[in-house]
């Protein structure tokens, strides 16, 4: 092949691992702190498993349809540009979403000075629980695991003063439910205390210390003075009005950032795969993951930085949204020098038609699938609630995007030693360590006791994330039929994995809503052992069928073997050939 520019296969590796270590940047602005901002504008549980379970299908249907119409029509320039600028611009959509409070104070930025008023989410009732905050940890909220007494000796009697050491907790309470944690608050004026009746006001909300409440999380009612003429039919009207317009806009920023990795990844495996080179992309995941931990980290420390500059009113994080447009304006700039193949194959592709149809026939890709699909429902309520737990006992932002920078650091670490753990234990072993590594971890999530406990247990991420993925995809090869690989591990991971997001999504809304996050993280390692138990009974009574190596028939060919043996070998090849053939034009 004669030299050509369109073909320069260094420089176009040298792009593509730039473009998505800024992508893996830009997702990492918001994709891990969305939730905690909606719960922050005060969208209860249920409601934020109801969008998050939405954004997983829309992603699920719509990548493959967008990956289908930029190939054939040959504009997958256009997708990437488009993707970009459009996303940029519907993130601070975001921005303009209401909170159920339109009164809300950021008190990080003016609690010194003001009463930040609490978030009633649609369906909730208010209970608030005191601590002070003088001493070191965080405070134990309902249903948690440990209690301790109630010790007001941090609070004044007598006069009328600020408070800066008091912290209130407005917790979401449904009768004969158990409690779940939905907002945070630090009230630090306003609070006039009345040891005689037993009650501290907080501005109009008097606080009445019930008899018996003697620790912390105990009955506490809440009641409003004369003065407050707000009624529980506007706080509900306007917490379906936030969701409504939260999920609008989740939806539609979905529809237009979706397809950007898709599309990508097609373009850079048609530009190598015309000079055989697809073998040197395969670490550019890699370089992703290093974007997606520096991102999660810088933007969790900005938050503390930049945040009052601006917006003082309203729910923080808001710099989540202005970082994600941002870094997609970057984005753009690289996505002009990305490869995209020029003489791009026209005719019609039924891949995706093969790989079901694959699937279908193939006992052990049925379970296979069935694998993953668990490991998404997982994912899901982990991505979703995690940071709600580690919120609720006193982590910040910081170390929640330092809790995710090690787990992925951890997977990149290990990856070295992604054959030799393959080689001894096989894919199947590895898949059975992964899941019960990552029954472990989500149990161990259910018991945190304080802001920094999660971190420890982020190591078992390269077990439960890192060689989880190995051992699925070294599965998918030896299942899979030449050529089909690529094919395969796509649907694997945008159909299978994301329907099963979708699905956990959903549920642990609910589950968090009625039994809070500790049991839903209880309920997962309870789903994944039972599966790990009947994928470990069923895979060996599964039939063990001989796929067609050609890189070993090949390297057989040259040997030293006798006439007879390669003409044996020779009726298995043809034979298998033929039956293979026969099997794809039925």
């Amino acid at each position: 092949m004669s030299p050509n520019p369109q073909w320069d296969v260094p420089r176009a590796l040298r792009v593509a691992r730039l473009f998505h270590l800024v992508c893996g940047v830009r997702d990492a602005c918001v994709t891990p702190f969305l939730t905690l901002y909606l719960r922050q504008l005060g969208v209860a549980a249920p409601l934020v498993g109801i969008l998050m379970g939405t954004k997983h299908l829309i992603a699920t249907c719509w990548i493959p349809f967008c990956a289908f119409l930029a190939k054939r029509y040959q504009k997958r320039r256009m997708f990437l540009t488009g993707s970009l600028l459009s996303s940029a611009g519907a993130s601070l959509l975001m921005v303009l979403v209401p909170p159920v409070d339109r009164n809300l104070v950021n008190h990080f930025c003016n609690g010194s000075s003001r009463v930040a008023t609490t978030i009633l989410p649609l369906g909730v009732t208010q209970t608030v629980i005191m601590t002070p905050t003088q001493g070191s940890g965080a405070p134990n909220l309902p249903g948690s695991r440990h209690t301790r007494a109630l010790d007001t000796s941090g609070f004044p009697n007598g006069s009328e003063g600020t408070f800066s050491g008091l912290q209130t907790y407005l917790v979401g309470s449904v009768e004969g439910a158990r409690t779940t944690t939905q907002g945070l608050h630090l009230v630090t004026s306003g609070l006039r205390d009345n040891s005689q009746k037993g009650t501290f006001e907080v501005g109009n909300v008097t606080l009445n210390l019930l008899p018996g409440s003697t620790a912390l999380g105990g009955p506490v009612n809440l009641s409003k003075s004369q003065g407050d003429t707000q009624t529980p039919d506007h706080s509900s009207k306007g917490s379906l009005w936030t969701f409504i317009l939260s999920l609008g806009v989740v939806v539609f920023w979905e529809l237009l950032a979706a397809p950007l990795e898709q599309v990508a990844d097609d373009s850079l495996y048609e530009y190598l795969d015309f000079v055989d080179a697809t073998d040197r992309n395969r670490d550019l995941w890699v370089w992703k993951l290093l974007g997606v931990s520096a991102g999660v980290c810088g933007i969790a420390a900005l938050v503390g930085h930049l945040e009052c500059l601006l917006v003082a009113n309203g729910p923080q994080g808001v710099i989540y949204f202005y970082s994600y447009s941002l870094v997609s304006t970057l984005a753009l700039a690289v996505s002009t020098a990305f490869p995209v193949p020029i003489d791009q194959q026209q005719g019609p592709s039924y891949k995706a038609i093969k790989a079901l149809s694959l699937i279908r026939g193939d006992s052990r890709l049925i379970l296979l699938a069935f694998t993953v699909f668990w490991i998404g429902a997982t994912a899901s309520t982990v991505q979703d609630f995690l940071f709600w737990h580690m919120k609720d006992h006193g982590s910040s932002e910081l170390v929640m995007g330092f809790s995710v920078a090690l787990s992925l650091l951890g997977e990149i670490l290990f990856h070295p030693f992604r054959t030799s753990l393959l080689r001894k234990l096989s894919r199947v072993g590895v898949l059975g360590l992964g899941l019960g590594c990552l029954a472990l971890q989500v149990l161990y999530y259910a018991f945190i006791w304080s802001w920094w406990s999660v971190l420890p247990v982020q190591i078992l991420s390269t077990i439960s994330s890192g060689a989880l993925w190995w051992a699925v995809g070294a599965s998918i090869e030896d299942l899979a039929f030449s050529g089909m690989e690529r094919s395969l591990g796509t649907m694997f991971r945008g159909h299978f994995y994301g329907s099963g997001c979708s699905l956990g999504s959903f549920v642990g809304g609910f589950v968090v809503l009625h039994f809070g996050i500790a049991v839903l993280y209880e309920a997962c390692c309870v789903v994944l052992l039972l599966w790990l138990a009947l994928f470990l009974s069923i895979q060996p009574r599964l039939p063990q069928e001989q796929r067609i190596n050609y890189s070993k028939l090949l390297a057989m060919e040259g040997s030293d073997s006798s006439d007879s043996e390669q003409g044996s070998e020779g009726d298995w090849l043809v034979k298998a050939m033929r039956e293979e053939h026969s099997d794809w034009k039925g």
